[in-house]
């Protein structure tokens, strides 16, 4: 269902349910190889006490474009117990290391809220090629943000460890398949059966409610 890391096919979602709706009931037990797989071993997270939810994606997988404003819409409607963050994934490819290093960019400069859509639609639906460092710089200064401020955070050793750490979490949770949600790190979500991204979100609330209730979180 998403995006294979060595296929990159086109053709496995569109834009699957509207924001409006609300998660599908799930009337059957989560199966391991349908709905989620185990991750092993499992992965300690970032945020002690709590359940992890972290969302691997990247800026240039269009199913990532129509999968992020359902999964931050859902991710803002979570309990206390719950933190949810995003891992830009690279797969070794230089534009995609690119792209990662613009997310974490917008993010130290405080505005990723801001401009987060942006590049998905930039890069989705008005067909800009946001590839290279000089075609991104172009289009942050284009947004009306300083760019040689953007420039040296770009360009930071900062990010560059950013990137290397989002890699080996990568590896460590065997994640081919982007977008790809985990939880706790110990389940991640598959849904190969699943219709759309709420089905997917839908999954991964039972894996939540599953670690709650052995008390596994972080």
């Amino acid at each position: 269902m998403p995006l294979s890391r060595r296929h990159f096919n086109l053709t496995l979602m569109g834009t699957l349910g509207a924001l409006a709706a609300p998660l599908p009931a799930r009337s059957a037990p989560l199966l391991e190889g349908r709905d989620w797989r185990p991750i092993d071993p499992p992965q300690p997270g970032d945020a002690p006490g709590k359940i992890e939810v972290l969302e691997f994606f990247s800026y240039g997988c269009p199913h990532c474009s129509d999968f992020n404003p359902i999964v931050n819409e859902w991710a803002a409607d979570q309990p206390e117990d719950v933190a949810f963050r995003r891992v830009p994934v690279t797969f070794g490819r230089t534009a995609w290391a690119n792209l990662a290093r613009l997310y974490y960019a917008l993010e130290a400069s405080d505005a990723l809220e801001q401009h987060d859509q942006a590049v998905f639609d930039a890069l989705h639906r008005e067909r800009r090629r946001l590839y290279s460092p000089d075609a991104i710089l172009d289009w942050v200064e284009a947004r009306g943000l300083d760019r040689d401020a953007f420039a040296a955070l770009f360009d930071s050793f900062d990010i560059q460890a950013k990137i290397a750490r989002s890699d080996r979490l990568v590896q460590r949770y065997r994640i081919q398949a982007v977008p790809r949600v985990t939880v706790a790190g110990r389940y991640a979500v598959l849904g190969k059966e699943a219709s759309s991204y709420r089905e997917l979100l839908g999954i991964a609330e039972t894996l939540i409610a599953q670690t709650r209730e052995q008390g596994l979180a972080g």
